[in-house]
Order: C-alpha cells, then structure tokens, then sequence
C-alpha cells in the first residue's frame, strides 16, 4: 500500500473513531463498556496518528472533514452527524497534540455529545460548551480563519497535483519499462490506478482540472494518465466503483501501450502522416493487446480495451475490418476520453480544439461512432466550461469555473476572482449562472474562456 493510501485510511479511521466514541456517549454514561471502548479506541488511533507529528489538527469546512492535509471523501456523508455536532458547538478545528491524555480525550467527547449540559453546575445555569473545552491543554478547539480556510483548499489542490505530476512519472516508467522488457510491471500500474482512483473520488474536480494543464514536451505520458482520469470519472458518475473501477482505470492507462513498437519518427512526426505511416501508427492497437495478453496479472479487460479503442460502433476504425456486435464499456468510455483529450492538446500539426467543439464531434453521426447515452453524460460531467478553466462573464469580470451544472453545460457555477477593471478582488464570490435570469443583477453568462496565463494566476487555487 503507498504512503498516501496508508494515510488517508489512517485519517478516514481516526474521524470514524471519534465519530463514534460521541456516539457511544450519547446513548450510555461515560462509565458503560462501550463508551469506555469506543474512547479507547479513539485514544490508540490519536496516538498512531500522532508518532511522527506533534499535532494533528482535524478542519471541518462547510461539509467537508480535513485531517492534516488530506481530504475525507464523501464526509458530508459518513460524518453527518459529528459535523452538526461540531456545527453546534461552534467549533471548525479541533487540535490534538501528541501524549494527549484519555481524561481530555473523554471531556471532548462528552461535550460534544451533550453541548447543552457543558460546565452546568447549578440549574439555569446556560451551559458553555467553548469555556469547557478551552480549559484543555492538549486539545484546543477554535474556528478557522479565512486565510486558513484558503490554505486548506491549497493544502489539498497541492497533493492532487503531486500526485498528478507522480503519476505521469510513473506512466513514462512503465512505458520504457515495456520498450526494454516487452511488458509493463502490472504492480506499479495497478499501484497508479490505485491512487488515481483514490483522488477522483477524494477530489474529482480539481484532478480532472489537471488534466487540461498539459504539458506538451510529454504529451504520451500525459495522455496515458488524463485517458485514466478521465474514464474513472465516468465510470463512478455511472455508478461503478471498487475493483471494476481500477479495471476500467487500468485498462486506460495502457489502452496506447502498443505504441511502444511504433518508429520513433512516425510517433514523434511533426507533420500529419502518409497514408503508409498511418498503417504503421494503427498496428498500435494490435500490439497493445499482444503485449497486455502476455503480461501476468493484467485485467482481461487491458488487452480488449488497448485493440478496440479506435473501433466505432458502426464498424469503422480500425483495425480495419473487425467489426462487432457491441463494444464493451470499457472500450466505449476509453474511446470517448481518448478523442478529447487529443482534440483538446495543442500539437505541433493541431491546435486545440474548444470543448463545444470537441462535443460536436463526438456527437456527430447520430450515434454510429459513439454512443450517445455516454456522450450525453460525458457533457454533463465536463461541461462547456469544465471545472479549473478562467472565463470572462457578460460584465467584463474573469472566473473560475468551479463546478457544471448537468441540465445546462453552458451556464456552470463560477468564482469571480476579477472584477471588470481587471482588478483581483480581495473576496471572491460565487455565481450560479443557472440560478440568474434578465432581472438578476450581477453576471447572467460566459462569453467566452481566457487563458490563466494572460493573468499570472494558477486557477486550480480557487478550486
């Protein structure tokens, strides 16, 4: 298991642990059996967590649990009930310092399992919840400023893109590793997958941000992973998730392998290629499966989805003549990211293409190409104006755009970080623009998208 998935289940662990020590609290007196448990296991998780840090400071931001650095998925979920609990008594961080006393541990807890009862003494006395608590000494509770609030959205926007960065590290490693052995390590593939699949359920929207900040000198390594991003994406807004997921995401991940075989010249070529070199270029997909069959403990899924990625669902692509009588899931959500993200790259013979127009063309020919149901739902999660992409408004001020709304791609939630003077606001704010109408005031519609550069600003800091 890598570093990074040890702690977000030792984080993930830790919060479920306290989460249920107050709930114990709440149904027995401190003294039962289970209260006593639920605090002693809190008590030994705090202290794993704490042996290589001082502290440990648990954030609860809106709906979201952030311990340390690292991000909870789905909090607002699993942790209902601790965050209108911490909600209530006013708190937004809790710290914990290392050797922190079980007596503390158990104050903490009762407190926050009866906030109406804190520091009462004498009846009508109003209970004070924050005075209790602020008697401790190795926990300390208080509310987060709005520089911290930032920095906590910055904390987990620089993991997302360390790991980003790490994986197409990872994805060159496996691509000379198969140029010099014939095959991919399947472990350190399956380990990518792993994390990768990991974020885009931790923070999907800032990893598929990533994805559109390319870097060009190495667009094969960062096709490999935007393609695995992208298809895990779809698959879990399908529904899919656990082990068939990381199949999905892997089978991504190689899906262009065979191109390890293909001449350097023709896959490096400036210029678009002759109908011969294009011959050369589509063997790809057959190697790709060659080379997957043969490689231990790879998903059987690989191989189909490294030979039919450029297969249509009308029997065009190639290879030329294979036609079937339906292409599996994986290969259709492959198929649509893979057409994307080329048409969104900037390349030495294309420029890149606008997403309106990029759905256009995966939207053509009435369904023969691709399927229509998974581009209508590829829309939806993406949008016009996808997630970390800067925009001009219809007032001359700039966003970021933070979130799509399915129902209508081109009207997504933007944060305004720009005002028509062309000044930085010092608090952004942010616009539904499928909440506003002729007699809303403020920003009604996107005009058209900028490019952060132009600005000096890193967008995926607003997300």
């Amino acid at each position: 298991m890598s570093d990074a998935a040890r702690q977000l289940r030792q984080a993930d662990e830790f919060v479920r642990r306290l989460t249920a020590a107050v709930r114990a609290n709440q149904l027995y007196a401190p003294s039962h059996p289970l209260a006593g448990r639920a605090l002693k296991a809190l008590a030994e998780s705090a202290n794993q967590m704490l042996v290589d840090d001082a502290s440990l400071a648990v954030g609860f931001i809106e709906n979201e649990v952030v311990v340390g650095e690292i991000p909870l998925v789905h909090a607002g979920e699993a942790f209902s009930e601790l965050l209108r609990r911490v909600r209530q008594v006013g708190i937004e961080r809790i710290t914990f310092d290392r050797g922190v006393p079980p007596e503390e541990l158990a104050l903490l807890i009762e407190t926050l399992a009866h906030p109406e009862r804190a520091g009462v003494t004498a009846p009508g006395q109003i209970p004070d919840p924050l005075a209790v608590l602020g008697a401790l000494t190795r926990v300390r509770v208080g509310r987060l400023t709005l520089d911290e609030r930032v920095e906590a959205s910055a904390a987990d926007v620089a993991t997302i893109r360390r790991l980003y960065t790490d994986g197409v590290s990872i994805a060159g490693a496996l691509w000379e590793m198969t140029q010099k052995e014939g095959m991919p390590d399947p472990n350190q593939a399956k380990q990518l997958v792993d994390s990768l699949a990991q974020a885009v359920a931790q923070n999907r929207t800032a990893l598929m941000a990533l994805t559109a900040l390319k870097d060009y000198d190495n667009y094969t390594f960062t096709h490999m992973v935007n393609v695995s991003i992208l298809v895990m994406a779809q698959a879990r807004s399908l529904g899919i998730d656990g082990a068939l997921l990381r199949e999905f995401g892997l089978a991504a991940l190689m899906h262009d392998i065979g191109k390890v075989r293909t001449p350097l010249e023709i896959l490096t070529k400036p210029d678009r290629l002759t109908e011969s070199e294009f011959a050369i270029m589509r063997m790809h997909v057959v190697d790709g499966a060659e080379i997957l069959r043969r490689t231990p403990e790879i998903p059987a899924l690989a191989p189909v989805v490294a030979f039919e990625h450029h297969l249509r669902i009308d029997g065009s692509g190639y290879p030329m003549g294979v036609k079937r009588a339906s292409l599996n899931l994986g290969t259709m959500l492959c198929s649509i990211s893979d057409v994307y993200d080329a048409m969104r790259s900037q390349r030495a013979y294309q420029g890149a293409h606008a997403t309106d127009r990029i759905l256009a063309v995966l939207q053509k020919s009435d369904g023969l190409h691709f399927d229509q149901h998974l581009v209508r739902r590829f829309s939806q999660l993406m949008g016009l104006y996808p997630p970390g992409n800067m925009v001009r408004l219809d007032t001359g001020q700039v966003g970021v755009v933070i979130r799509t709304f399915a129902p209508d791609p081109r009207r997504p939630r933007v944060r305004v970080i720009i005002d028509a003077a062309g000044t930085r606001l010092a608090r952004p704010f942010d616009v539904n623009l499928w909440d506003v109408d002729s007699e809303t005031a403020g920003p009604k519609s996107v005009v058209a998208p900028v490019d952060p550069k132009d600005f000096g600003i890193d967008p995926l800091t607003y997300l």
